[in-house]
């Protein structure tokens, strides 16, 4: 099993040179510098939306907010007494879309290298993403449903495929990059695809720098709660505003998920848990609101004439 250790980390990472905050001086640190791009990147976003195409600003508000969640995440790493080297650090603000810092830039963890048949099945969800984005979507009989097929292919192309791949790369490197996705369908209950499976970059980002928070102020029912509410206002940003239609929806999804988590945590949501039934409950619960999330206009205004300008579609 190859191990990382610090007296022996690879040969990129032995530059000479150091971030400016590379060493622990954590009460030298102002934590507001770490909040301050959540203010201005996606501020930045909004005041250009009127010279963009819909689908331009989408991806222009997710790169912000992402960029600015990013930052936050790596700056109270590295204030919290995180000792990284430059390249781990621009790796993971450039070349990583996970958010656990610590994780990352960790060189004391062991990680064993990836298997062939790793390679293999995170190639093959790549392929499968890429035929059904450029391939079978050019089927549908309908824009709405070519939109749609359109994004279940963008999503296995890039958070199963591409981003696996990536997360291969890193920990062939030595690095401790966990895949985003955690076979969601394996889910046995909503706290469990949302918890552990769906998305570890965002689930990180929840639990590290909202919950954790919340939960010193208020109870956790009331905390997990406020979580779901502001994924479904950040949602709203990259969603809704783009489409300028289906206002609050996407909160709508996420706070029945959160209702959802917090239905099983009580005597009879207990009973589903871990059971067939409690697959099923999950399954029904993420999918059937899943048009509240991505409702049509947002489809057909702004991932439609997206998919068109990648050839995507005709």
């Amino acid at each position: 099993m190859k191990t990382t250790q610090p007296a022996s980390a690879p040969a990129s990472e032995s530059i000479p040179t150091s971030l400016p905050f590379s060493h622990p001086q954590e009460n030298r640190r102002p934590g507001w510098l770490g909040w301050l791009p959540l203010a201005v990147f996606p501020t930045v976003a909004a005041s250009v939306r009127q010279t963009l195409t819909p689908w331009v600003f989408m991806w222009a508000m997710a790169v912000a907010l992402f960029a600015a969640f990013k930052w936050q995440v790596w700056w109270k790493a590295v204030r919290g007494g995180r000792d990284a080297s430059a390249f781990r650090s621009l790796a993971f603000l450039f070349l990583w879309p996970g958010m656990d810092a610590d994780r990352f830039l960790s060189r004391r963890r062991p990680v064993a290298p990836p298997t062939a048949k790793l390679w293999l099945f995170a190639l093959a969800k790549t392929v499968f993403g890429a035929g059904l984005l450029w391939g079978v979507a050019r089927l549908a009989g309908n824009e709405l449903l070519a939109g749609w097929m359109g994004m279940v292919g963008l999503i296995f192309f890039l958070h199963f495929g591409t981003l696996h791949l990536l997360s291969l790369f890193w920990q062939w490197r030595g690095i401790d990059a966990r895949p985003l996705m955690s076979s969601p369908v394996s889910a046995r209950s909503l706290g469990e695809f949302w918890g552990k499976r769906w998305n570890a970059g965002f689930r990180d980002l929840a639990f590290g720098l909202w919950f954790v928070r919340l939960r010193a102020l208020l109870s956790p029912r009331l905390a997990t709660l406020t979580v779901f509410l502001i994924s479904g206002l950040i949602h709203e940003l990259a969603i809704t505003i783009p489409a300028r239609a289906g206002y609050g929806l996407p909160t709508c999804y996420f706070l029945i998920q959160g209702t959802g988590v917090l239905g099983e945590r009580t005597c009879f949501g207990a009973g589903l848990r871990r059971t067939w039934a409690g697959r099923i409950f999950t399954i029904a619960t993420v999918t059937l609101p899943v048009f509240a999330l991505f409702p049509a206009p947002f489809v057909l205004r702004v991932m439609v004439p997206f998919f068109h300008s990648i050839k995507a579609l005709p």
